[in-house]
């Protein structure tokens, strides 16, 4: 049996979940979320745990039954705590501003790239240099989070871009750093 599908989800207090069918909701202090789950699984409330079964054994069961018990795990940790991803953005004058429901973007085109913020997020800028993406659905953050990412992906040889907080860029030796060229030439 799957090591993760099998744990119980704890329901903190304020957790509220019902089941309806296939739909299960959770509602908490931060929002609401919903799901369906697949009919070769079952879910069943035990006093505060929600456990997740699945009826056989075959191998798509199996990979169902890990993953829908992670997302039920991910949206009852959302209503509860929230998520938050952290960019940050690397260049001169690159740069970031908050205007309304709008994410104003200054990386080095011509124009300020204007990305409108979805409900369900919101968004910080500490620093111009930092944003902070916060939400109760994992998914909607880290869509969000990577949506802003692509607007300037971080280049490999100065690693100007918007990149994760914990990421590590692999960085490339440019054509000066060769040193085997300059004097050929002549």
């Amino acid at each position: 049996m799957s090591r993760i599908g099998r744990a119980p989800i704890a329901i903190p207090a304020g957790v509220k979940l019902k089941i309806e069918g296939a739909h299960l909701h959770v509602e908490g202090p931060k929002g609401k979320l919903s799901i369906v789950v697949p009919q070769t699984l079952s879910v069943a409330q035990d006093q505060q745990q929600l456990k997740v079964a699945r009826q056989g054994d075959e191998a798509a069961q199996r990979a169902l039954h890990g993953l829908y018990r992670a997302l039920i795990n991910n949206m009852v940790q959302g209503v509860v705590h929230g998520f938050s991803k952290e960019l940050e953005i690397v260049g001169v004058g690159y740069r970031a501003q908050l205007q309304g429901k709008q994410l104003s973007l200054s990386v080095g085109f011509s124009h300020p790239v204007v990305i409108d913020i979805p409900s369900g997020i919101t968004v910080e800028v500490p620093k111009p240099t930092t944003i902070i993406v916060k939400g109760f659905d994992k998914q909607q953050v880290g869509q969000f989070a990577a949506n802003l990412r692509r607007v300037a992906p971080p280049e490999p040889y100065k690693g100007k871009g918007i990149k994760y907080a914990n990421e590590m860029i692999r960085r490339k030796a440019g054509k000066a750093a060769t040193g085997s060229g300059a004097k050929a030439a002549g």
